[in-house]
């Protein structure tokens, strides 16, 4: 069964055939760099992982843009807020946003486009859209595209066009959905920008935040290309604007397919500073989560469906973590006493990834997916209990997990996963037991047990232990 995907465009679950046989065009709407990402962000990201490398998985080459928005009414307010220049203030958050990334195992993407690196290009598609009878000037300068003038406006968010008022504009960069009117282009500078303006046909000014997703993506994988995801909010006004001021430059499809993933809460509520359940990556690490716990937790859903985030779910995932490391030693282990290569998978190995597989290949059905993983776990624990599990056959067992992580990018052992302050504490707690320093050894072993870690002495020295 080849890759089927849900398509929002035709809301439909199509088959999956790239425009050029073997190779992926993937955007990806990437973060607006005025704060830290908080979870909801990465719950995107990270089903934008999984999309990547399941094409990978599946033998496509992939390449991947994803934008970095450093210019919008969010990044500006912010500059100014801090008394910091743009550039300046959103290297911060760029910076913290490459961090998470690592974090959380993401994949690089191919490109990293900034919008302030790209203005020319967006100045060139405005005044194609200007040139072609799309675009209007304002009194002020601004420059506002209009939905009357392209006809298959609203064909994404499947809009009722009857209530269109015609002339009506909306200058910010984001609006609500009811609010059909036409769209700024680009926007004529005001006090409010401070210093932060582009000089064009239409006097000094700075673009739409719309127009900078087109002009990226157009650029780095042309004028048509394969898939366009994000999160449902994305869908009106901002991918409907980008469909329309794209099409009618070029009169192209602009992307084949749409992918969009669900809204995250977080206990069972809408996510809300003003809640207090409002969470960064950073926040969680905090709280003595690693990365990959957060990974499982914001992966465990299908990415159609709304996904309730929960610190009992953050303790699943380490409860489920640890079972998968403990049965990826026990197997280990056995390759490893003839340390001999894997032999012919055995059928209810081979089972195990053949579901896997199947199950992304429909539209990424991650929790059949992960239903494979732990049968196989619970197969072959039942078949280790009773000795019938060779060397060989532990070393396919082996070999399997590391086909499935390399779409998972969850399942490497524990200790990989440490990092270094962790291992010296362990080791600084091993040298103060040689010391009969019994107090320090005791003092390393609750700060690390405080962290979520057990310590436990064996033959070969300390061993970390994730606590359940």
């Amino acid at each position: 069964m080849g890759f089927r995907v849900y398509n929002t465009l035709s809301r439909k679950t199509e088959d999956f055939a790239p425009l050029k046989e073997g190779e992926v065009g993937l955007y990806t709407c990437g973060p607006t760099v005025y704060n830290y990402a908080h979870i909801g962000n990465f719950r995107a990201y990270i089903f934008e992982d999984l999309l990547r490398r399941h094409l990978q998985f599946a033998g496509y080459r992939v390449n991947q843009v994803m934008n970095l928005t450093d210019v919008d009414d969010k990044t500006i307010r912010g500059a100014r807020e801090q008394g910091l220049p743009l550039q300046d203030f959103t290297a911060i958050y760029k910076k913290a946003f490459f961090d998470d990334l690592k974090t959380l195992n993401i994949e690089p993407a191919e490109q990293y486009p900034a919008a302030t690196d790209h203005v020319p290009e967006m100045i060139e598609l405005i005044r194609i859209l200007e040139e072609k009878g799309y675009a209007y000037r304002s009194e002020d300068g601004s420059v506002y595209f209009s939905i009357a003038k392209f006809k298959d406006y609203g064909k994404l968010a499947h809009l009722d066009m009857s209530g269109l008022q015609a002339g009506a504009r909306v200058a910010q960069d984001e609006y609500e959905k009811e609010n059909l009117a036409d769209f700024a282009l680009w926007k004529a500078w005001d006090e409010a920008d401070g210093e932060v303006f582009w000089d064009s046909p239409w006097g000094r000014g700075r673009p739409g935040w719309h127009i900078e997703c087109s002009a990226m993506s157009m650029k780095y994988l042309g004028e048509s290309f394969d898939i366009h995801t994000g999160g449902v909010d994305n869908i009106f006004p901002h991918h409907e604007d980008e469909i329309a001021q794209s099409e009618a430059v070029t009169g192209k499809p602009f992307a084949k397919y749409w992918m969009h993933c669900a809204h995250l809460g977080v206990e069972g509520r809408k996510m809300s500073k003003s809640l207090g359940n409002f969470y960064t990556l950073r926040d969680l690490l905090d709280r003595g989560f690693t990365g990959r716990e957060i990974r499982y937790a914001l992966i465990l859903t299908h990415y159609r469906q709304g996904l309730n985030f929960s610190f009992e779910a953050l303790l699943g995932a380490r409860a489920a973590l640890a079972r998968v490391d403990e049965f990826r030693s026990r197997m280990r282990s056995t390759a490893e006493s003839d340390r001999i290569s894997p032999a012919e998978a055995p059928d209810w190995v081979a089972s195990a990834l053949k579901t896997f597989s199947e199950a992304l290949n429909d539209d990424l059905n991650i929790s059949k997916a992960l239903a494979a993983l732990f049968e196989l776990i619970h197969d072959g624990n039942k078949r280790m209990d009773i000795g019938s599990v060779t060397p060989a056959e532990a070393a396919s067992v082996e070999a399997c997990l590391n086909e499935m992580d390399r779409v998972l990018a969850l399942l490497e052992p524990v200790e990989a996963a440490l990092d270094q302050e962790l291992l010296d504490l362990a080791r600084q707690r091993q040298e103060a037991r040689k010391n009969k320093n019994w107090a320090e050894a005791d003092r390393i072993r609750d700060e690390l047990a405080d962290r979520g870690w057990e310590v436990q002495d064996t033959a070969e020295g300390p061993k970390l232990k994730r606590k359940n």
